[in-house]
């Protein structure tokens, strides 16, 4: 493989790009006309013009990525995450035209892409699942009621074919079940072009586990450890570290066996992961999906293992990648991530888009990695994810890499929007996380505290 289109933007695509030039591979990128001149197109041997600012006719026209890849002689093609990641049509008309999809395979994708047909077949393969129902069309609810009764309030009504915290509603009792549902429906045929949706029952105090998993595409997978990703807000994450806190070694030693049995079920090639809900209660953990693409978090495990997935992933496509066994993967130290956002913490984390006047991260800080995609004087567009940064700490152990990224939030400078860096110095600070008590519903539960508290950073006010 001697050059490989990249069909992303921003943070993912500079990620990959550095990747492949790591291996000696060429990158093309491809890019809107609202990101002509982005980092992704300087960093890129090459940069195509695709279409349009907003996303569905540019970077979702699977058609002008590809002629763009075609043009230049593109040998294989990495869809990052988001987008066409998922895209088992994509991922078809790349094959058709020549190019190696680096990811798994087509039926791997759509098997773990339908939630519904993901969990029976993590059931068939004895990893536990929450108590769900059928699969539910708009005009197919004949069942709704029964189906709820049995799975039990609180619930959450999913969609389908979602993802990342899109498509998800709770629902705790039944007279705002049928509301919940249409409107879920309408969001999922509108974000996936799948209104379909099930019911799955809510675990009150839960926490939101990954198992990131690598298959060799012939029946054979690893682990390479676990993530903690339960710090979310309106259900997407936004701090993630390895190892994580206060779960039993038994459990996440069958977590991890569940999570490899599964994927190896799918005789998956390449870098995916197995995410599981536990009860903060009872340490019981369920599957709950199965990304079938690299994830926003893959940084924490490579500083804790030393794999660099996105190599790894372009090495097996290529079919020159080495294959280590489940022992020889060891994990050293720890390692948290925080991701940097254009959002107003105080308005429901609303995206505030913007020109980025002046932008300082901490670069050259020990034990800090920066992946990014944006550079001073860049903005940050409505079209498309706020991100600005992800910053990854890592050291010997926690409260280090805890330390270590404590300083890094308080040297980090953003002007011209608003951010969530002083929410995030709030939050890593706060007694709770300090203490690894943490489960989804702690940024909600905490918010007066850790909203208060930004605000006394913002104004240089220890806490």
């Amino acid at each position: 493989m001697k050059r490989i289109l990249v069909a992303n933007r921003g943070e993912i695509a500079c990620r990959i790009i550095d990747a492949a030039h790591g291996l000696g591979i060429e990158a093309i990128a491809v890019y809107s006309d609202a990101d002509a001149g982005a980092k992704h197109c300087a960093m890129a041997d090459v940069a195509v013009a695709i279409g349009p600012s907003p996303a569905i006719k540019s970077y979702l026209d699977m058609q002008a990525v590809l002629d763009a890849g075609a043009q230049h002689g593109a040998d294989g093609v990495h869809p990052g995450y988001g987008f066409l990641s998922e895209n088992t049509a994509f991922a078809r008309a790349a094959q058709a035209r020549g190019m190696k999809w680096i990811g798994p395979s087509v039926e791997s994708i759509e098997n773990m892409g339908d939630k519904n047909r993901a969990r029976n077949i993590a059931e068939a393969c004895g990893v536990p699942v929450l108590p769900g129902s059928v699969r539910f069309a708009p005009d197919d609810l004949w069942q709704l009621e029964s189906e709820a009764a049995r799975v039990g309030f609180p619930l959450l009504v999913k969609a389908s074919g979602g993802g990342g915290g899109i498509g998800m509603k709770r629902v705790d009792t039944m007279d705002t079940l049928h509301a919940t549902v249409t409107t879920t429906q309408q969001l999922a045929a509108k974000a996936f072009g799948d209104p379909g949706v099930y019911l799955e029952r809510f675990v009150p105090r839960a926490r939101h586990i990954e198992i990131q998993v690598f298959g060799y595409g012939d029946g054979r997978a690893v682990h390479l450890f676990e993530r903690e990703c339960s710090v979310q807000r309106r259900f997407q994450k936004i701090v993630e570290e390895s190892p994580v806190p206060h779960l039993p070694a038994a459990v996440l030693e069958r977590m991890s066996a569940a999570a490899v049995a599964l994927t190896a079920s799918q005789r998956y090639s390449g870098a995916g992961t197995v995410k599981f809900v536990v009860d903060a209660d009872t340490n019981e953990f369920f599957f709950l999906e199965m990304n079938t693409r690299i994830q926003v978090e893959h940084g924490v495990t490579q500083a804790v293992t030393g794999w660099d997935l996105v190599q790894a992933q372009i090495l097996l496509a290529a079919g020159s990648m080495e294959r280590v066994e489940q022992d020889a993967i060891q994990r050293r130290g720890a390692a948290i991530e925080c991701r940097l956002y254009a959002e107003n913490p105080a308005k429901n984390f609303l995206s505030s888009p913007g020109k980025i006047e002046a932008l300082t991260l901490p670069v050259g800080l020990d034990c800090m990695r920066i992946d990014t995609g944006i550079r001073a004087g860049d903005a940050i567009l409505l079209f498309y994810d706020p991100m600005i940064a992800k910053l990854i700490a890592s050291s010997t152990d926690r409260q280090s890499a805890l330390t270590a990224m404590a300083n890094a939030l308080a040297v980090t400078r953003i002007e011209g929007i608003r951010h969530n860096v002083a929410f995030l110095s709030a939050l890593i600070a706060h007694p709770g996380f300090v203490a690894g008590n943490v489960d989804t519903g702690f940024v909600q539960r905490e918010s007066a505290q850790l909203l208060a508290a930004s605000s006394a950073v913002s104004a240089g006010v220890a806490v």
